[in-house]
């Protein structure tokens, strides 16, 4: 996701729930007070926690199931020209090193375990937020 992007949903978020809360941005009451007082974690993290979750539901899939065979699948060909697209797994990687520490070499040894991954979504920490 570009930086743009992350704005942008940041900004229809905090609106969105300035509204609800009755405050505009007059009354300067950062956005971290205002999610506090409606007990609401930021969107961003919500997603990312979603993500992170789908991909340890993936790992303990039994063998055969669809979605694992398209997770773990190598297609086979010559790739365009140019930078490489991010693949998921590539982003899922960089996100459970940033986010949990997990280096790439043991996230799936941690993902197989329900109850320690579950434990570390749990955990995860929000980014600090400036506004």
């Amino acid at each position: 996701m570009t930086e743009r992007t992350r704005s942008r949903i940041q900004a229809a978020e905090m609106g969105f729930l300035r509204r609800v809360a009755g405050v505009s941005l007059r009354d300067k009451v950062r956005s971290s007070v205002i999610r506090e007082g409606l007990g609401v974690e930021p969107l961003l993290l919500r997603v990312k926690r979603s993500q992170l979750r789908w991909f340890g539901h993936l790992v303990r899939m039994p063998p055969g199931h669809l979605p694992r065979e398209v997770f773990q699948a190598r297609p086979a060909g010559k790739r365009p020209r140019g930078r490489p697209r991010t693949r998921w797994r590539d982003y899922i990687s960089s996100l459970a090193w940033e986010r949990l520490g997990i280096p790439q070499s043991e996230l799936v040894d941690v993902a197989r375990e329900k109850k320690v991954w579950g434990t570390l979504l749990e955990l995860l920490p929000p980014r600090p937020d400036h506004g």
